[in-house]
């Protein structure tokens, strides 16, 4: 009851400064992971009908998941991962970060997404060195030759000044592959999106005519089922590619959002809230741990990383939720 009042005064405050409530998505299975040799799950892709998984402390495997029960199987597959080409624009204390990261244990390249195209090639994002390794189907593996004017022009805009806070999912688009965006995590967040050109030049993916399609910052409230929420960061922590539109992970809102592809401009969100924090599924977190995003017809998979946490209920793997796609489908609203 007095959870309940609580979730009623903060409602109520939220009118009061003109928030409203977004329509909530309804929770269908929730699959806990085995197997997964540095848990952390922190990206998810749907390849040829097979769900593929990341973890932001194995440097050296992908894997594949096995769907067939309620909790699912991790199925390591080893990965040859050249050296990284060049350290571009990091700061000393992005460096110093990252080395301590991998003293204890973290992945040195922090795998934060993962996505695949039409001609079964996928995709890994590192976000240590905003580089994106390409997997091809016969499992040769290079990293995407990215003209540096990538990295100047987020940075220009405000994006990727943080430690820790760069870039947290990828999508490829177009008829031929020939884009791919990436949402950059927060203070400040927005979307980038670069295109592979038919070049003699040395780089292959450049900016186009535009390269930071948007950005944000600012701060915005937890949902008011999470424990003693505030006002913190905006932050993106993953992005699907669905009918021609954008979604995003809004992790501390606890929100799926629609975006328009040519502007990056929001449309309309859904809140996974009620259930996902639902008293038992808890961690004792400041913050949302979601970190994959899939979206689909029928639904959503939303990954949770529980960085080794134990929530109420005294589960400890890596999560995998699957919510209903909203009443009217995806493009609601247009």
């Amino acid at each position: 009851m007095k959870l309940n009042h609580s979730i009623a005064v903060v409602l109520l405050v939220w009118s009061s400064l003109g928030l409203t409530a977004d329509p909530e998505l309804r929770m269908l299975s929730e699959h806990p992971v085995d197997g997964m040799r540095g848990g952390n799950l922190s990206g998810l892709a749907s390849c040829d009908g097979i769900l593929w998984a990341v973890s932001d402390r194995d440097d050296d495997q992908i894997y594949r998941l096995d769907t067939q029960a309620r909790v699912w199987k991790a199925e390591a597959v080893l990965i040859s991962v050249p050296p990284v080409p060049g350290d571009p624009g990091r700061t000393l204390s992005m460096k110093t970060r990252s080395f301590f990261r991998a003293l204890v244990g973290n992945g040195a390249l922090d795998f934060e997404g993962i996505t695949c195209d039409s001609g079964k090639n996928s995709y890994i994002l590192s976000e240590t060195y905003s580089a994106i390794l390409r997997i091809r189907p016969d499992g040769g593996t290079g990293w995407l030759v990215i003209s540096p004017q990538m990295l100047t022009k987020a940075r220009e805009a405000g994006l990727l000044g943080q430690a820790n806070a760069l870039y947290e999912g990828l999508v490829v688009s177009g008829l031929a592959n020939t884009e791919i965006w990436l949402a950059a995590e927060r203070q400040k967040r927005g979307l980038v999106k670069i295109k592979r050109m038919l070049s003699p030049m040395y780089y292959t993916w450049f900016c186009n005519s535009v390269c930071v399609v948007m950005t944000e910052e600012g701060l915005a409230p937890q949902p008011p089922q999470f424990p003693d929420s505030k006002w913190v960061d905006k932050d993106f922590s993953d992005i699907a590619l669905f009918n021609n539109k954008l979604y995003l992970l809004d992790r501390n809102a606890f929100k799926i959002c629609r975006h328009e592809m040519l502007t990056g401009k929001q449309e309309r969100c859904w809140s996974f809230a009620a259930d996902a924090l639902f008293p038992s599924r808890q961690y004792a977190a400041r913050h949302g741990m979601t970190e994959a995003l899939l979206v689909d017809a029928q639904g959503a998979w939303i990954g949770v990383d529980n960085n080794f946490a134990t929530r109420a209920d005294g589960e400890s793997r890596p999560i995998v939720w699957r919510f209903a796609a909203p009443a009217g489908g995806w493009d609601a609203g247009l």
